[in-house]
């Protein structure tokens, strides 16, 4: 193992020679360089099982990662659901004692539109999972956006919001002012997702569809220093599965852009160079027949594999180098919510939860954490949910949120929210022992959150946690005990999932509101 060596200068004044030379140290001494290898290039028996079809597309690119460090990690903002590669929240909040009252500090409005898709009409704002990006951006780069796209830039500053709205329109806002930074883009079709940035900062605003209108429905890239439009891809004969939404938020990992799609494809783009070719794509079913199910999670990475969940219930460890599945582990329904990876001693564990949806109108959140590397259960919680009926419409129950991983006074905790529905609109916040999935608490919410929880810390390191319901309410809870800090009315719907910067909370609510909020 490679080592590093440390050597100091010493005080040469007035040193008899001799006393110039150091004694040597012994080796343990030594400090080691930690050298992080990429996962085995494994696949397990319940893999073997699939049935899968890797194409590549472009063998002219090397399929192998240039890193297996997250991407996301040193950016200046937050540029995918979550803001890492492992779908575990870079960003937190600092809390005083004082506060305890939540305070609107801008309210941005969207545009609405009554389009009727076939799955629905989805107005403005944000849905599920509708997460803001934020970035701040270097000087130079500004001044390239005012220079290239002047009249589309005129009230660009540093720190800047971007948003993808149910109503089509991708929005751009400042994030001081909650004033338009740019002018808004159409992109035709509705935006439920979370959009990812490119890593480089090559103003690459990488965007999935949620629902049909009119036009091309699929994936584009936008370029933020043109203002325009770069790339578009629609519809693709040759996956498994018909619908063509893009729910998941992409991802980028070693030079590589991987986008999970509704059409049961997972894609692979070389961006390496700034520019986006498809190198390959892996289809796969769990039958002989060709039928995949849809991904509407989020793929969380760690090192060399991606973890992602899918609508039939299907967990699955995939190479990314190779895309080939490295085990396949079945969680008993739907999956929706993302995924996170979290490396202990070198081990990733996954924690994940199911919805309650091919059960039937009853049944169990299966809430498990599973070892990364072999797909084995380490434990699992059932938490009985049901449907949610109300007119033509169904809510499933179960679990959105993507869980968040305790620290501070909360280190070995892991927290979430389910839609128990058993009380027409009823839903809890719960918390778990990370290591043995037991219970700690629950506690009852006004109505039941698809909202993934963020977290916030003060001075004695305590921690709290900030999420919202699909009533509008926001809750901060004290992540030991449960204890409702705070409380608040203040949007119509948030199904959307909040961001922390500067201490400051953006949330997207459906309808045509995105809020700024601050705790004082």
């Amino acid at each position: 193992m490679p080592v590093l060596l440390f050597f100091s200068c010493m005080d040469q004044q007035k040193q008899p020679i001799e006393e110039l030379t150091p004694e040597p140290e012994a080796v343990d001494s030594i400090p080691e360089v930690l050298v992080v290898e990429p996962f085995p290039d494994t696949v397990f028996a319940s893999a073997e099982k699939l049935l899968v079809q890797i194409d590549t597309i472009d063998k002219t690119i090397p399929s192998t990662l240039a890193s297996i460090k997250d991407a996301y990690e040193n950016k200046p903002g937050i540029f995918t659901f979550r803001g890492s590669a492992s779908r575990i929240p870079y960003f937190s909040g600092y809390l005083t004692d004082d506060s305890i009252r939540f305070k609107v500090d801008w309210v941005f409005t969207t545009r609405t539109d009554g389009f009727k898709t076939s799955v629905g009409v989805f107005e403005g704002g944000s849905g599920w999972t509708g997460q803001a990006l934020y970035v701040n951006w270097p000087d130079s780069i500004v001044e390239r956006f005012k220079s290239n796209s002047e009249s589309a830039c005129l009230n660009i500053h540093n720190q800047e919001i971007i948003l993808a709205s149910l109503c089509g329109d991708l929005y751009f806002i400042d994030f001081e002012t909650g004033k338009k930074s740019r002018e808004s883009y159409n992109v035709g079709n509705v935006l439920k997702g979370t959009p990812a940035l490119n890593t480089d900062l090559n103003g690459h605003v990488y965007i999935g569809h949620g629902a049909k209108k009119e036009a091309t429905f699929g994936t584009q890239v936008f370029d933020l220093f043109t203002h325009k439009m770069i790339n578009t891809f629609g519809t693709d004969p040759k996956a498994w599965r018909g619908w063509g939404g893009y729910d998941s938020s992409p991802v980028e990992a070693g030079g590589f852009l991987f986008r999970p799609a509704e059409n049961g494809t997972i894609y692979k783009y070389y961006v390496g160079d700034g520019g986006y070719t498809l190198q390959s794509t892996l289809r796969y079913s769990t039958t002989e027949a060709k039928k995949s199910p849809g991904m509407e999670s989020s793929m969380a990475v760690c090192r060399n594999y991606g973890y992602i969940g899918d609508n039939a219930g299907n967990i699955l460890c995939i190479n990314l180098n190779t895309m080939q599945p490295v085990w396949h582990y079945w969680n008993h329904d739907d999956t929706d919510a993302s995924p996170i990876v979290e490396e202990e001693d070198g081990i990733p564990y996954v924690y994940t939860g199911c919805e309650v949806d091919h059960q039937g109108n009853e049944g169990s959140c299966y809430f498990v954490k599973l070892n990364g590397l072999t797909g084995e259960l380490v434990w699992e919680d059932t938490i009985p949910c049901r449907k949610l009926h109300f007119g033509d419409n169904t809510s499933d129950g179960g679990m959105y949120v993507t869980p968040l991983i305790g620290g501070g006074d909360c280190e070995g905790l892991i927290f979430s929210a389910f839609c128990l529905h058993t009380a027409q609109t009823s839903g809890v916040f719960m918390a778990f022992d990370k290591k043995d999935g037991s219970e700690l608490y629950r506690i009852n919410l006004k109505c039941y959150c698809w909202s993934s929880p963020v977290a916030f810390y003060n001075d004695r390191d305590e921690m709290f946690v900030f999420f919202g319901d699909v009533l509008g309410n926001v809750y901060l809870i004290k992540g030991k005990t449960g204890e409702i800090v705070a409380t608040a009315k203040i949007g119509s719907n948030f199904e959307a999932s909040p961001i922390i910067v500067d201490n400051k909370i953006i949330i997207g609510s459906r309808g045509n509101k995105i809020y700024k909020i601050s705790l004082q």
